[in-house]
């Protein structure tokens, strides 16, 4: 007797980003993102020099999350930065621009 393996569906590796947190540090750009699910992901933009404006981190940031989205759940995004509130500080929501053929729910 053989016995078939039972495929599990298979879950996006993280979770539609939902919002963006950008943050100057002494160290470089740091980036938080939570999403939909509630979870957070965060890390720095590694590409990004010590001395880029922040126009540049920004759209470097928004970049690498709607790379996220397209990659992990098959859709393409819009970013809107919000106006600064404090000085080395921005935020962003994410929203989903269109979905392509069999994208994961």
């Amino acid at each position: 007797m053989v016995r078939r393996k039972r495929e599990k569906k298979r879950r996006p590796p993280s979770g539609m980003p939902k919002d963006i947190v950008l943050l100057a540090t002494p160290e470089g750009w740091r980036l938080s993102v939570l999403t939909v699910e509630g979870g957070v992901l965060c890390g720095r933009l590694a590409d990004v020099p010590l001395n880029a404006s922040p126009t540049e981190a920004r759209t470097a940031a928004a970049a690498m999350v709607a790379g996220l989205a397209h990659e992990s759940h098959n859709v393409r995004v819009d970013v809107t930065w919000d106006p600064p509130r404090e000085p080395g500080s921005w935020t962003a929501q994410v929203t989903v621009a269109s979905t392509s053929p069999g994208a994961c729910d």
